[in-house]
């Protein structure tokens, strides 16, 4: 028999699950919005182009589990770049391991990222996107290492990496 309180807890947990759930249902803010990219493509070719998740991530914000990317666990010379574009987007030279399960570094290549408020999750954050497609990399915080102080926190799903030639 459901009680008034279990009918008012389970309000109350819908509710509270709305805006995850509009996150991967509403159209993406950069997507939606008057910024004009130089490499577009229309939605079904994002997705025939991108693995799923790597189109998850990329054309609706979503974001990959921590600790499941093998890029989090790249150590060598190279470049990582926009799964979506190509563009170089970070030098190896600058990531770290922030202990947060994501690909992070403190300092993008120069001209190679832009970024937004992200309001979502009721809370405000600055998102990181690809400058040339918009695509969505993760989010840039304050709390990183010297020299900038700052902590780009990539989803993996939407980079790629090239080792530097020996």
């Amino acid at each position: 028999m459901t009680d008034r309180r279990t009918v008012i807890l389970a309000g109350l947990g819908a509710l509270t699950a709305l805006p995850f759930l509009q996150r991967f249902t509403a159209t993406p803010a950069l997507a939606a919005g008057p910024t004009k990219f130089e490499y577009t493509l229309t939605d079904a070719q994002w997705r025939a182009k991108l693995p799923g998740l790597s189109y998850d991530v990329l054309r609706h914000e979503a974001t990959e589990r921590p600790f499941t990317s093998p890029l989090n666990d790249e150590h060598r010379a190279g470049t990582f770049a926009c799964k979506g574009c190509g563009v170089p987007l970070f030098s190896s030279t600058t990531k770290f391991d922030s202990g947060t399960g994501w690909p992070s570094f403190y300092a993008p290549l120069k001209n190679a990222v832009g970024t937004t408020t992200d309001r979502s999750l009721m809370m405000e954050r600055t998102e990181v996107h690809c400058r040339r497609c918009g695509g969505h990399l993760g989010h840039v915080f304050d709390d990183g290492p010297k020299p900038t102080g700052l902590r780009y926190c990539m989803n993996g799903a939407a980079l790629t990496f090239t080792p530097a030639k020996a």
